[in-house]
């Protein structure tokens, strides 16, 4: 049941939840599962490729489009997305437009309110691309976002997450604000990534933090070797300049390109143009970007 306005038991911020099961149904992967609270869902699903041939690893993708109709996350709201992929299904999930967390309220002699936004991923034996566009973190917010990846033995991953902090397009930075972001990739037991970040106004300046710069993201894939990083460098070193920065990793089998440039949408194309150089050598399928990218 769909509750527009929910708020939080403890800061009367919205509250939503998103709850979606991907499998496999003969050739094709279905949304087998959907339930949604508050201002968090999805609205329909595509299948915008061509069937899985015979001995794919996965069934056909299916393309979901993630939707906050609010448009924007402010301080004390709470959303958790939680997304499983049964074996052989496909799931690729991204969003409409770039996420938006708003400056942080003042309540009297109270610390701030915070804006929570946590992500579980669940792949159990098949494919997930985990392709969300990017989120703006406005002057003065207060954020703490996780996300969490899960997968078994079997399983496949692509996906990236980038931020922009303040809005460079004015001269705006971080201002007083805080963004506290973490990201953890899991094969079973085994931590593949834990990252955490702690942005504040003094990093972004500093030689030792970005240094200038006002985006960042991490884009991933796993599992991957050799020839999947060289290729991925030889795209990075490609797309590097004088106000974008890629370098790329292998690491227990995940293969990670960092990144930080000067604007958010240079550093979204550069994760785009390495998933559209890698995907084939990752999951045996051509890229298909999702239509929504070209709106």
């Amino acid at each position: 049941m769909n509750h527009p306005r929910a708020p939080t038991g403890h800061d009367g911020g919205w509250q939503g939840r998103l709850e979606l099961q991907f499998q496999a149904a003969g050739a094709r992967t279905r949304l087998a599962h959907r339930r949604h609270h508050g201002p968090l869902l999805v609205q329909r699903v595509f299948h915008p490729e061509p069937r899985a041939a015979e001995g794919a690893l996965a069934a056909e993708p299916c393309h979901a489009y993630v939707l906050h109709p609010p448009g924007g996350v402010v301080s004390g709201d709470e959303l958790q997305l939680e997304v499983e992929v049964q074996p052989r299904a496909h799931a690729l999930l991204t969003t409409p437009a770039a996420g938006k967390f708003y400056r942080r309220a003042q309540h009297g002699a109270r610390e701030p309110r915070v804006a929570r936004l946590t992500q579980t991923l669940r792949v159990a034996g098949g494919v997930l691309e985990w392709l969300p566009q990017e989120n703006i973190f406005y002057p003065e917010t207060a954020v703490q976002l996780r996300t969490v990846v899960r997968l078994d033995a079997d399983a496949r991953f692509i996906g990236w997450e980038i931020g922009c902090l303040g809005l460079p397009a004015i001269g705006a930075g971080l201002g007083e604000g805080a963004v506290r972001q973490s990201f953890e990739l899991w094969q079973g037991d085994a931590p593949l990534l834990l990252e955490r970040l702690n942005i504040e106004r003094a990093c972004l300046a500093a030689r030792w933090g970005l240094a200038g710069h006002s985006a960042l993201g991490t884009w991933l894939a796993y599992p991957a070797g050799t020839r999947q990083l060289t290729l991925a460098r030889e795209h990075a070193a490609a797309l590097n300049c004088a106000d974008m920065t890629l370098a790329c990793t292998l690491v227990d089998g995940a293969l990670s390109c960092r990144g930080i440039a000067a604007r958010a949408d240079r550093l979204k194309q550069g994760f785009i143009d390495l998933w559209c150089a890698l995907r084939a050598e990752l999951l045996g399928r051509a890229a298909v970007p999702p239509r929504i990218w070209a709106t």
